[in-house]
């Protein structure tokens, strides 16, 4: 049996940013994947690092606080992690939207943080290709995107350098308590971990380890579903997403002037360029279990979203679709705490469309929890605590 001080279990992108974060304080520590690094969530999403689709308060200070990690990282790592700081645009299709996107540009400036509203035309100076009737927009400066893949591979390379040891192919059967219902070891299907710590952080898997310690954490899987293009001239410069998203993901009974199609699915626009000259465009925000399945009308519903806002999507071709299981929690917050019911045991997940946004601050807030230091900003809003008292079966009801 080997022994750690940390055993992280999950290889994706928040386990790898707390195995990083961890390592690099000198704790000895193993990552134990069930599959590949990063061959979860982390490899069936896009690649924005963002504040502008946060929540007013304790989430935008975490993208604020990620993307400004994220830029210093990039600098650091010999890994490249295809870090670009090229801004993001929210576009508005009403004045309904507009008027709402401006009072929370308004918000997010009361926090100190840029945002401002844009018009119609310098909408279209940034983006030529998109649609010439919408009503205008929202601007963030230093937001950005990065390669998924490479963040996760990245933090693995740089972990190494202080002693990291990672356990792909290894299965969690268990987790070995002690009396006082401590941490003591992790079991898997190839062997045993002495540990005294352990962070979960499996995602959307993340309740089946809560449940070998007799925690029932409320998250649940949301799929969503990408597009990608052929290669071809860039068509999204910055990262584009309507406003509209973010008001359906807050707002269940807000309504947009849409097909009876994209409304079943839940569809809104997003939409980047990679750096290899592909397109990817999405998505949706469903409840279908564990399902990864690509469905054809949500295919039908992505592209007729799309092509309102960037009509020339039209005459290209899509070459391949994926889905991906986003980390649900019913108040668009993610754990991040330890757990004072089982000493030894923290908990770093549940950040729904927002995982690779905050890696790099979950993994920094996780170490320094751990390691008993300041935390980066007062994160007591992320906590388990925040769950204590409340039926976890009645929490976890919401409209499907």
């Amino acid at each position: 049996m080997k022994s750690y001080d940390v055993v992280v279990i999950g290889g994706g992108v928040m386990g790898t940013s707390t195995a990083y974060q961890l390592a690099k304080r000198g704790y000895s520590v193993a990552i134990i994947e069930q599959n590949d690094i990063a061959s979860g969530t982390a490899s069936h999403t896009d690649g924005a690092t963002l504040i502008s689709d946060k929540q007013p308060g304790i989430d935008v200070l975490q993208g604020y606080h990620s993307v400004e990690l994220y830029r210093k990282l990039s600098q650091e790592f010999s890994y490249d992690i295809e870090f670009s700081s090229c801004g993001f645009m929210y576009v508005c299709e009403t004045d309904q939207e507009m008027a709402a996107a401006a009072e929370y540009a308004a918000k997010v400036r009361a926090q100190g943080f840029e945002m401002r509203v844009i018009d119609p035309k310098e909408m279209c100076e940034r983006e030529k290709y998109l649609a010439k009737d919408l009503k205008g927009g929202l601007w963030t400066e230093s937001d950005g995107l990065v390669n998924p893949y490479k963040v996760c591979f990245g933090f693995v390379e740089e972990a190494r350098k202080y002693g990291l040891d990672v356990y792909t192919k290894h299965e969690v059967k268990g987790i070995k308590l002690g009396p006082n219902n401590q941490v003591e070891a992790v079991i898997t299907d190839r062997g045993t971990f002495l540990t005294k710590k352990v962070v979960n952080a499996c995602g959307v898997w993340a309740p089946f380890i809560g449940n070998m310690v007799g925690l029932n954490i409320p998250i649940e899987p949301r799929k969503g579903m990408l597009l990608v293009t052929e290669k071809a001239e860039t068509i999204a410069h910055t990262e584009v997403l309507e406003f509209g998203y973010w008001l359906a993901k807050f707002f269940a009974d807000f309504k947009r002037p849409v097909s009876e199609l994209v409304e079943k699915h839940n569809v809104c626009l997003n939409i980047e360029t990679t750096h290899s000259g592909n397109t990817i465009v999405g998505g949706c925000r469903l409840f279908r279990g564990y399902d990864l399945k690509s469905e054809y009308e949500i295919m039908q519903a992505i592209a007729e979203r799309a092509i309102r806002f960037f009509p020339v999507l039209k005459d290209m071709n899509c070459i391949r679709t994926f889905s991906g299981l986003r980390p649900f929690c019913l108040d668009h917050l993610p754990i991040v705490s330890g757990v004072d019911e089982v000493p030894g045991f923290y908990i770093a997940a549940g950040h729904e469309g927002d995982g690779i946004a905050l890696a790099p601050i979950t993994g920094l807030l996780i170490a320094q929890i751990i390691a008993g230091e300041k935390t980066e900003f007062d994160a007591t809003e992320l906590g388990w605590n925040r769950f204590k008292g409340k039926d976890m079966a009645k929490l976890a009801e919401h409209p499907h």
